[in-house]
């Protein structure tokens, strides 16, 4: 088997939780063709209690632990240096170390990246590089300059332009570059359009073993009332000005007409702006929970009310793969091809959520579910996803080879 190193920018680990179900998914797929050495990030002082697990898949390991305060105050640097500050965020000496000694005495041939922030660790031009950038980070900053206020909307915009020429640059130089969908593929070939033949894309997939509606929970909800569920990590911006948005703008009007009608948000580190919507009426924030499939199992909708996105909601798959009916914005359904009517319910604005919530909690339709579930089943299996994957770090895909780095265009 060849050696193969898996640069994370945090923890694998575990695999339900948001961008941790793909990176740990990819380990898995790898952990059976490769001997992949590890090294990666954890934020969370929870994260630790699962090192043991994730290095049953690996052979040499390198855990970092990421203080979220002195990692802000280290991306200051990059200010001045023209930098990306998410680039100098996740830049440790110790890690560079751990990779270069690792390059020395392990036969390394093949490095797969997760993450923009990690391709500083894979320098080695000798070795087959693909990069999973997931989303196009640098558009993302863009969306948060344009909703948020001055100066910070002046901060995500320079991150936003330094961002984009960091991806560029390290689009230009890897083996291949994936994306979650092909939306977000074709995209990305847009604005590096002198990689354009190196993009590609695999879609994300979902368990649905683990999330059948055929496992039976008892109900975590304290109330018999209709309950409305929003899953998802809560310190992560676009989920907060989602729920905020949806407790804000749209719950009032749906409790209006259907008063017993409750929120439930449902996540992980609730930031203070999601706490305070718990002195709302009908709103509950859980904080971090065992397991969300009770949450979604005994929920009468699930919604995902995100006004900005990028790449394939995993909110989304599971709640569809848990056969609830899901209502969703446009920016959710993105990259999930399935039908607004009739595997899903698909809301472009306020009033059109408040209508649609009112409709199902009516009348609800137990057929959207069993759809979705279908839906899923067919068409998001890990495996087939992750053959895209094998082709490229096998260099079997039919990629045009490395053009010249555009240096001068991204200077």
């Amino acid at each position: 088997m060849e050696h193969l190193l898996f640069l994370v920018h945090r923890i694998p680990f575990p695999p339900n939780k948001g961008d941790k179900i793909r990176s740990f998914h990819l380990l898995k797929h790898l952990a059976q063709r490769y001997h992949v050495h590890l090294a990666t990030f954890i934020d969370d002082a929870d994260d630790w209690q699962h090192v043991d697990t994730v290095r049953q898949y690996c052979g040499e390991t390198h855990f970092v632990k990421l203080n979220p305060l002195t990692a802000k105050l280290r991306s200051v640097r990059a200010f001045g240096a023209g930098r990306p500050l998410s680039l100098d965020y996740y830049d440790d000496r110790g890690m560079h170390a751990w990779v270069r000694a690792l390059m020395l005495r392990q036969p390394i041939s093949r490095v797969l990246v997760f993450s923009s922030s990690m391709a500083q660790y894979a320098t080695e031009p000798q070795t087959r590089r693909v990069i999973d950038f997931v989303d196009i980070d640098s558009d993302k900053w863009a969306q948060y300059a344009v909703k948020k206020s001055w100066p910070m909307s002046a901060v995500y915009r320079r991150e936003a332009q330094a961002m984009l020429r960091y991806e560029r640059q390290v689009a230009s130089e890897f083996d291949a570059s994936l994306f979650v969908s092909h939306a977000e593929a074709a995209l990305f070939k847009t604005m590096a359009p002198e990689s354009a033949q190196r993009i590609d894309h695999f879609s994300n997939g979902v368990d649905t073993d683990y999330f059948s509606p055929e496992h039976v929970f008892p109900t975590p909800y304290t109330t018999a009332d209709p309950v409305i569920v929003f899953t998802g990590a809560m310190d992560y911006w676009p989920n907060i000005d989602a729920v905020q948005w949806f407790a804000q703008e749209i719950l009032p009007a749906v409790r209006a007409g259907h008063p017993t009608a409750q929120f439930y948000i449902v996540g992980s580190r609730p930031s203070p702006q999601v706490q305070e919507l718990a002195t709302r009426p009908g709103v509950t924030v859980t904080g971090s929970v065992p397991d969300v499939r009770p949450f979604l199992a005994h929920a009468s909708l699930s919604v995902a009310p995100l006004r900005i996105a990028r790449g394939i909601q995993n909110k989304v798959l599971e709640a569809m793969a848990a056969a609830k009916t899901v209502i969703v914005s446009p920016q959710a359904l993105e990259g999930i091809d399935a039908v607004p009517g009739s595997e899903l319910i698909l809301a472009d604005g306020a009033q059109a959520f408040i209508d649609a919530v009112l409709a199902q909690l009516a009348q609800p339709d137990p057929a959207l579910g069993q759809a979705a579930r279908g839906k899923v089943v067919g068409t998001f299996g890990w495996d087939s996803h992750l053959a895209k994957v094998d082709s490229l770090l096998e260099h079997t895909a039919a990629l045009a080879p490395t053009l010249p780095s555009p240096a001068k265009e991204l200077a």
